[in-house]
């Protein structure tokens, strides 16, 4: 099967984080069908890791089998593909896949593939998956790289503020305690503050996206949230140090999930570049020493305009192709 078509069949099953059976039963039947032996890890609610094999993998591929939210549909011009996963992942799996079957096609053995689902959410299928008992050496990890090789990720951090104050009329303030106001000043200190850079990943970056609060405008606020994301350079703790050092105790302060940033192998003869996203590799340490690599812009993902570069994808596979036999001549000795 041409990367167009493979493709397009696998843009045209929806699986936004969550719904991801049917994409499962589909590429899980298809690496069957071209030789490799297909185990699947059950997650949870039905939904399935995919780990094929040719043999016992010293070198896996891998990327995620679910996309964001909305869906849409399929759309092809001359250079591009578009629609949901078209870059964010599935325009990159089709090419993993068709590197492997060249693979196959050489004889090559001692490899494999590994799909996973919720990396889009909670990264649960990557915890599932590195559970599995595997003899892999090297782990090629696949997102949109513009075709790079990325020697550095940033690390993220999940942080939700949480202040607390006394509704009464508006005009008479001095009868409540805004929350809002609570908030907005600890919002102020957090924008202000010169949080650590590194001299590989560039700075930290905080973003505030969602802020809420509040009855109505009458109404001293009793209440008010602030959800934010930072992007992390140098280690969780110590953003977690600064944070709470900033709050002060004058909000809750409640952290969630995070992970660290991740430096990995970058082989000769590849271009390499650093990407402030996070991907499933924290979660998949024991899969061996990452790479990250993949066709496709990181700014077309998660948006309306999603789209992959049909010349790119082709490039790319043959550049999976050439690493895997790269990495596989590493990991032999050879």
């Amino acid at each position: 099967m041409n990367i167009v078509t493979l493709t397009k069949q696998l843009i045209e099953i929806e699986s936004i984080t969550g719904n991801e059976q049917n994409i499962t039963g589909f590429v899980a039947s298809y690496l069957e069908k071209i030789g490799f032996q297909v185990d699947l890890q059950e997650v949870n609610q039905g939904r399935q890791n995919i780990y094929a094999r040719k043999g016992e993998p010293l070198i896996v591929i891998s990327t995620h089998l679910d996309t964001v939210a909305p869906y849409i549909h399929y759309r092809e011009e001359e250079k591009f593909i578009f629609g949901r996963g078209a870059c964010d992942t599935k325009g990159i799996m089709a090419a993993q896949i068709l590197a492997a079957e060249r693979l196959l096609s050489e004889g090559v053995s001692d490899f494999g593939l590994l799909f996973v689902v919720g990396e889009e959410g909670p990264s649960d299928g990557a915890i599932a998956a590195n559970t599995l008992i595997n003899r892999c050496q090297f782990l090629i990890n696949g997102e949109p790289t513009d075709n790079m090789l990325a020697s550095g990720s940033k690390g993220s951090l999940h942080v939700k503020l949480s202040a607390t104050g006394k509704s009464a009329h508006s005009a008479y303030p001095e009868q409540g305690e805004s929350a809002i106001w609570k908030l907005l000043d600890v919002l102020n200190d957090i924008r202000s503050y010169a949080f650590p850079n590194h001299s590989l990943l560039g700075e930290t970056t905080v973003n505030v996206g969602v802020i809420s609060g509040g009855i109505q405008g009458n109404i001293i606020p009793p209440t008010a949230e602030a959800q934010i994301m930072c992007r992390v350079v140098t280690n969780v703790a110590e953003i977690k140090r600064i944070m709470e050092k900033i709050v002060n105790e004058r909000v809750n302060i409640d952290f969630g999930l995070s992970n660290e940033p991740v430096f990995m192998e970058t082989p000769e003869g590849f271009e390499t570049t650093t990407v402030s996203f996070t991907t499933d590799i924290p979660k998949l340490s024991n899969w061996g020493r990452p790479l990250l690599f993949g066709p496709g812009s990181i700014l077309d993902a998660h948006t309306d305009h999603e789209k992959i570069n049909k010349s790119e994808q082709n490039e790319a596979v043959e550049l999976y192709y050439k690493l895997a036999k790269q990495l596989m001549k590493k990991a032999t000795g050879g």
